[in-house]
């Protein structure tokens, strides 16, 4: 049986001695391949962008940028492992769907069980490329191509409302009803095309063509309300109604 493929890691942090401990302790893990290092945010952000990186190891408070803030400025982020002293972000944390949250200081051992999230989570999504190739190719009419009730459903894109999270499926609200879909949301989000889709909270994307109104931190699609994260906001303002909020 060949080796699984290795792990593509980047690690971010300011504090070399806390990248140096890091670094040390995945030189341990055997399915693990740090492809780099930098105490710099900027520098990370040009590293993401020239190299395929699988898994983030994130500081938070960090001078220029922080790393919740970095990973915001991220089209398609990988999955993140946010490595901080301070606890006051851990909520915001989730919402941006980190894998976990390691305390400093933590313990190889707790390492080691934020790596076995990591690997639960990216078995699927190596599986991913393929079916948006066949997507890509198979779909000159905008369709997409899911598993729904055990069978292989065509969904055209013109069609789909809004997507709703349910932990290892989706829900998927189209112009023809409601179809609970076998797929997790990231990988979904990435099957999405993002000029046409945006992700509102970690449980809903919607279709931004849809959109009819906006009030307080709901999305107005017909009968249909969409919640709005605070940490998504701008963001979603702009996307929807190419202006700001302020």
């Amino acid at each position: 049986m060949p080796p699984p493929t290795p792990i593509r890691a980047l690690l971010v942090d300011d504090e070399y001695p806390a990248l140096q401990l890091l670094r040390a302790f995945l030189d341990k893990v055997s399915d693990v391949e740090v492809v780099g290092a930098t105490q710099s945010p900027l520098e990370a952000i040009e590293l993401l962008k020239s190299q395929a990186i699988e898994l983030l190891f994130l500081d938070i408070q960090m001078p220029h940028l922080k790393g919740n803030a970095l990973l915001k400025a991220l089209r398609h982020p990988p999955l993140v492992i946010f490595t901080t002293a301070y606890a006051d972000y851990a909520v915001e944390a989730f919402e941006l769907e980190a894998v976990d949250y390691l305390m400093k200081p933590y313990s190889f051992e707790r390492l080691l069980l934020a790596l076995d999230r990591v690997r639960d989570r990216l078995e699927p999504m190596r599986s991913l490329p393929a079916r948006l190739s066949a997507n890509e190719t198979a779909s000159p009419a905008a369709h997409l191509v899911l598993k729904c009730d055990g069978q292989l459903r065509r969904f055209r894109l013109d069609d789909i409302l809004f997507v709703e999270g349910l932990r290892e499926y989706v829900r998927l609200v189209t112009r023809q009803g409601r179809f609970v879909v076998l797929e997790r949301m990231h990988q979904l989000e990435r099957m999405l095309p993002a000029d046409r889709f945006v992700r509102t909270h970690k449980s809903w994307i919607v279709a931004i063509d849809q959109v009819e109104a906006m009030d307080g931190n709901l999305l107005l699609l017909g009968d249909h309300r969409i919640p709005v994260s605070r940490s998504r906001r701008d963001q979603v303002v702009r996307r929807i109604f190419g202006t700001s909020d302020q």
